[in-house]
């Protein structure tokens, strides 16, 4: 599902939003959970799960198309890891 979907399958559901609202509560939504994770905040959706931010190590990596090594630099990652209702779903329980 894409973002577009996601406010058409909220919108439908809620006849007595207009679309453009559902997009601006969704796109603010979204931005939120960016603007959190950016400062380096953990972000906790009860039930579905969280995001929160990784480091990873600078390394010495390897080009593939000229197998030349090249200096990786340290780097920020965004990292989600699932709560327990969404894998309980995942998996049929």
């Amino acid at each position: 599902m894409i973002r577009s979907e996601l406010i058409q399958k909220i919108a439908d559901e809620n006849p007595h939003l207009h679309q453009r609202d559902v997009a601006k509560i969704v796109n603010t939504i979204f931005n939120e959970i960016t603007d959190a994770l950016a400062r380096g905040n953990r972000v906790e959706l009860r039930g579905f799960g969280a995001f929160s931010v990784k480091t990873r190590d600078a390394r010495t990596g390897r080009n593939p198309r000229t197998g030349e090594s090249v200096e990786v630099e340290e780097k920020r990652v965004p990292f989600f890891k699932t709560g327990k209702l969404l894998r309980d779903r995942l998996n049929g329980h």
